[in-house]
């Protein structure tokens, strides 16, 4: 055998070495690029019906309920629920270490208020990630702080935009300006980034925070959720008994939607809250936040504002899942919060 029959078996056998390597790297590459449509029992008319329902990603299907897939496409409950597991064992969804958990933690950031009396207590500031919700009187400065949120949000990130559910006709570009110059920023380039909806009843407000999701699909680098208030419009339009569990339902797929925002793409979600006085309690403060359990469950942290001494405010942390109750003064101001 002369030398070059000799170099052509060896390119011949190296080529067939390398060939199951390189496959194998396609199949990796194939796992990776795997979408919608791969998924068993997902025809291209279906994945079509799940992506205009908002179910366009492997996560939005991992985190769904068979229930949502069977209305958004029309299969079987049998079928979603076989999406639904395909689609989690794809993604590697299982159980996590603590170590793993303290790693992930370490994304998330937190946006000061203005006071440092009210992040102090926030270890702080407001975290991302999770539900705050903020409950109290008429004049307790729950607006005030999600204009002030909504500030402190684009000057931490220059970048970020912020979206604003208005329920009750509370957001004021004014008092934007207001606070944008006492923070040194520009107030045209502050109101651009704030993304501003107007709901006008409950179902539209459900679907205004449903269309969060597609304005980061589209970019938008969503850092804060405004929701002000959250039950202005299931207490108007659910009135009396008989309706409480209708409402409630509501209430809690809405929350859950919140929840998944803030938690999957890692956003601030600040919810305001109207409250009530218990006739029933004679001793204590009767003042008691509107929606129940539902609302209290959902939200990680709580804090119940109520007015002080000389124009000032009270925060007061009444639930949190790692820090003590406590409380903390602070004043609202032209350029925002300050403490007292």
């Amino acid at each position: 055998m002369t030398k070059e029959e000799n170099q052509d078996t060896k390119t011949i056998e190296e080529s067939i070495i390398k060939e199951p390597k390189e496959t194998k790297k396609e199949d990796k590459k194939k796992e990776k690029e795997l979408g919608v449509q791969d998924l068993p029992g997902v025809g291209a008319a279906t994945a079509e019906k799940l992506s205009l329902a908002g179910f366009d990603t492997l996560m939005a299907i991992a985190v769904a309920t068979p229930g949502e897939l069977v209305s958004a496409s029309g299969v079987t409950e049998t079928t979603a629920r076989k999406i639904i597991q395909s689609s989690r064992s794809n993604m590697n969804m299982g159980f996590a270490s603590g170590s793993e958990i303290l790693e992930r933690r370490k994304l998330i950031f937190r946006i000061p208020s203005g006071s440092s009396n009210v992040d102090a207590l926030l270890d702080g500031g407001f975290e991302s990630g999770c539900i705050t919700e903020c409950f109290g009187q008429y004049g307790s400065s729950k607006t005030q702080i999600a204009h002030a949120l909504a500030i402190n949000t684009i000057k931490q990130n220059p970048d970020a935009i912020v979206v604003f559910i208005d329920t009750e006709n509370t957001f004021r570009p004014k008092r934007i300006i207001q606070m944008a110059e006492g923070a040194g920023l520009d107030p045209k380039m502050v109101l651009s980034q704030i993304k501003v909806a107007r709901a006008f009843n409950s179902d539209h407000q459900m679907l205004l925070a449903e269309k969060v999701e597609d304005l980061i699909k589209e970019g938008n680098n969503v850092k804060l959720v405004i929701v002000d208030s959250l039950t202005a419009h299931f207490r108007a339009e659910f009135v009396g008994r008989g309706t409480l569990a209708n409402r409630q339902q509501k209430l809690n797929k809405h929350m859950h939607v919140l929840a998944k925002v803030a938690s999957i793409h890692n956003c601030c979600v600040y919810v305001t809250n109207q409250v009530m006085t218990k006739p029933d309690q004679f001793f204590g403060d009767p003042t008691e936040a509107i929606g129940g359990h539902i609302v209290a469950h959902n939200s990680t942290f709580r804090i119940y504002l109520r007015k002080g001494k000389a124009g000032s405010r009270v925060a007061k942390l009444v639930d949190s899942p790692n820090l003590p109750d406590g409380e903390a003064a602070f004043k609202v101001v032209e350029g925002g919060l300050e403490d007292v």
